[in-house]
C-alpha cells in the first residue's frame, strides 16, 4: 500500500537564484559564497559523513545531550505541546525529543527545501502514526510570521545544531528578536549552541584527517561548474578552516593556489595566488554571553544541558515574565 504523504503548507518563499548568489558574492572585494550553497545532494551526503568523524564533536555531543537529558528536556517542553522545528536536518535528533514526550499534539517542520521537508515529515509520521504532522515551506531567515496562530497549545520552537552560529552578530540578534515576538508567555525555544573551547579542538573539527570537510567545501565549486557551466579547477583551490580568536569564530575559505581566471556565465573572475573565497563563519559562544544577548531582547535562559566535555549546549529559553 502506498504511504500517504504528510501535508505541506507551501508559502512559496522567494528564492535567490544560484547565479545571483554566485555572481554577487564573487564580485565583492572579499570574494564569498553563501554557506547555503553547500547543500546540494552531494554536499548533504558529505556533511552526513562529517557528522560521523571522530574530530567532529558537534553532532555527537548534541545527540548525547538529547539522550542523557531526554526526560528533563521533555519536562520543560511539557505534554500536549506543539513542537516546531526550524530547518530539517537529521530527523534522528527530533525523533529523540519526540520519543521522550507524552501526548505531544503536533509536529511542524519548517524548511525552504520542499524535498527535505517532505522527507522529514513523512519519516516522522511513519514512526509516529498518531502524531499530527504538517510541514511549512518557508524561509525562516526572512520572516517568522507564519508562526502566528499555528497552535492554541503551548508551542516549543526547536533550533538545534549549530546553525545559530552561522549568523553574524546583528542578524543573529534580529533573528532571536523575531522569534521572541512570536512567543506567548507559556511558549519556549530549544536552541543548540556550540561552546568556546581550545583552538586545537575547534580547528581539528573543521580540518579532519580524512579530508571530508575539504571535499565538502570544494564541492561548492563543483556545484557551480555543473549548474552554471563554470570552469573551476578544483585542484587549483585548497580548503582552509581557521579559528579567529578575536571574533571567536571558525572561518572557512577556499584558497586559490595559483594566479588563475575562472569563467562563469560569460564573465571572467580573476584570482591571485593565495586569494580566498569566504564560504562560512561558525561563531562559538559562552553561556554567559548567550544569556546576556537573550536578556537584552526579552528572553531568559531557563535551562542549560551540556555534554560531559562541555563542548556543546542545548538550551531551553522562554519569554521574560515582565
Amino acid at each position: 500500500m502506498k504511504q500517504t504523504m504528510s501535508p505541506i503548507r507551501d508559502l512559496k518563499p522567494s528564492l535567490a537564484s544560484l547565479e545571483e548568489d554566485v555572481m554577487s558574492g564573487l564580485k565583492k572585494d572579499q570574494k564569498s559564497l553563501p554557506p547555503k550553497l553547500f547543500y546540494d545532494a552531494e554536499g548533504s551526503r558529505l556533511f552526513n559523513q562529517i557528522t560521523e568523524l571522530p574530530e567532529y564533536y558537534l553532532t555527537r555531543a548534541e545527540k548525547g545531550i538529547l539522550i542523557t537529558h531526554q526526560n528533563d528536556i521533555a519536562t520543560f517542553i511539557g505534554s500536549s505541546s506543539t513542537l516546531v522545528e526550524l530547518g530539517c536536518g537529521n530527523e534522528e535528533k527530533i525523533s529523540l525529543i519526540l520519543s521522550g514526550l507524552e501526548n505531544v499534539s503536533d509536529y511542524i517542520p519548517v524548511d525552504i527545501s520542499l524535498s527535505a521537508l517532505q522527507e522529514t515529515a513523512d519519516k516522522i509520521k511513519n514512526d509516529n502514526p498518531l502524531l499530527s504532522v504538517q510541514g511549512i515551506r518557508a524561509d525562516y531567515t526572512e520572516s517568522l510570521s507564519f508562526l502566528s496562530g499555528i497552535s492554541q497549545n503551548k508551542k516549543v520552537i526547536s533550533f538545534l545544531g549549530s546553525t545559530l552560529g552561522n549568523f553574524e552578530a546583528e542578524p543573529r540578534e534580529l533573528f532571536l528578536n523575531q522569534l521572541a515576538q512570536e512567543l506567548r508567555l507559556e511558549d519556549g525555544l530549544l536552541i543548540g549552541i556550540d561552546l568556546k573551547k581550545p583552538k586545537r579542538i575547534l580547528e581539528a573539527a573543521y580540518n579532519d584527517s580524512n579530508g571530508i570537510t575539504a571535499r565538502f567545501n570544494k564541492n561548492v565549486l563543483q556545484r557551480i561548474n555543473k549548474e552554471l557551466d563554470a570552469n573551476f579547477q578544483l585542484n587549483n583551490f585548497s580548503h582552509l578552516a581557521c579559528y579567529n580568536e578575536e571574533d571567536q569564530r571558525i572561518e572557512m575559505y577556499l584558497v586559490s593556489e595559483r594566479i588563475q581566471t575562472v569563467e562563469i556565465c560569460g564573465e571572467s573572475f580573476h584570482f591571485q595566488k593565495g586569494e580566498r573565497i569566504h564560504t562560512e563563519n561558525s561563531y562559538k559562544f559562552s553561556v554567559d554571553e548567550f544569556e546576556k544577548t537573550l536578556h537584552h531582547i526579552g528572553l531568559r535562559l531557563r535551562k542549560v544541558w551540556t555534554d560531559q566535555e562541555n563542548h556543546f549546549a542545548v538550551t531551553y529559553v522562554e519569554p521574560l515574565n515582565v
